[in-house]
């Protein structure tokens, strides 16, 4: 019964502060496992919580010689996990940085002439066994990657983009960048990545998408100049197999112009009714 008032007591205590102060917290460690997710860091973070478990209980049960060793471990364990996971940690704070793109998940809207064009390129390129790799550039600013290319400043078109992956052609050996209804410049270079959650069978244009998907919140479309096979990249993860149909309608949705057509024909019925 005392445990029983002890504990009516205690809640009696809690302010409302204390549960925005609990809340942010779990968000804040929510959101870093989120950001560490299927990356090296994953897993020594989970060492780290044990680690972090470990002493809790020897400081409880005061183990005095423990507990002091666990602490000067702890200390430099810190300095080597930003030393040694200093890509993983930039990509976690490039993430935060986007703001909006995490926290609301807004989208820069393309039209749909942009994805017409860029479907029926890719289809094209599929057909041929031709490879290519598009970036479809959104929140996050892709101008140090322009800048590894050459600058077109064109307007969206399915012939251009497959004349510029035609093989042994000036451009054909990089990436496409997309922004702002415009082919921005071709022939750039990305990042690979170094996850090794990818299939062994795909090649440097997929582990390049990934790695530019890992910096950045863009789409990137792959054709495969082995299989034909189109594939679409974001967050790190790769969606294959893809028709004209699904390409399209995949594109759609990470632009947002599903939901920008489903408010407008909401718009249209509620107009028809009165």
């Amino acid at each position: 019964m005392n445990y029983f008032t002890d504990f009516i007591n205690s809640l009696a205590l809690i302010r409302v502060t204390d549960i925005i102060d609990i809340a942010i917290i779990a968000f804040a460690v929510y959101k870093l496992f989120s950001l560490l997710r299927n990356t090296r860091a994953e897993q020594v973070l989970y060492g780290f919580i044990i680690l972090l478990i470990f002493a809790s209980v020897a400081d409880i049960l005061n183990l005095n010689t423990v507990s002091w060793v666990m602490n000067q471990f702890l200390t430099v364990t810190l300095v080597f996990i930003i030393v040694v996971f200093q890509p993983e940690l930039r990509s976690a704070l490039e993430r935060i940085g986007r703001g909006r793109s995490i926290f609301t998940g807004e989208r820069v809207l393309k039209s749909e002439n942009t994805i017409d064009e860029l479907t029926r390129a890719m289809t094209s390129l599929s057909r041929q066994k031709i490879g290519a790799l598009v970036v479809l550039e959104r929140e996050v600013g892709l101008n140090d990657i322009v800048e590894s290319g050459t600058v077109l400043d064109a307007d969206v078109s399915s012939e251009l983009l497959i004349n510029i992956f035609i093989p042994n052609t000036p451009l054909h050996d990089g990436a496409v960048i997309i922004n702002n209804e415009k082919i921005v410049a071709a022939a750039c270079y990305l990042p690979l990545s170094n996850s090794n959650l990818i299939s062994k069978e795909l090649g440097t244009r997929h582990r390049a998408a990934v790695g530019i998907s890992e910096k950045s919140d863009a789409i990137i479309v792959v054709v495969s100049e082995e299989t034909g096979n189109i594939s679409v990249v974001e967050n790190g993860r790769i969606d294959r197999y893809l028709d004209e149909d699904s390409l399209k309608k995949r594109l759609r949705k990470g632009l947002s112009l599903a939901k920008k057509e489903s408010k407008k024909e909401e718009k249209e019925a509620e107009e028809n009714e009165q």
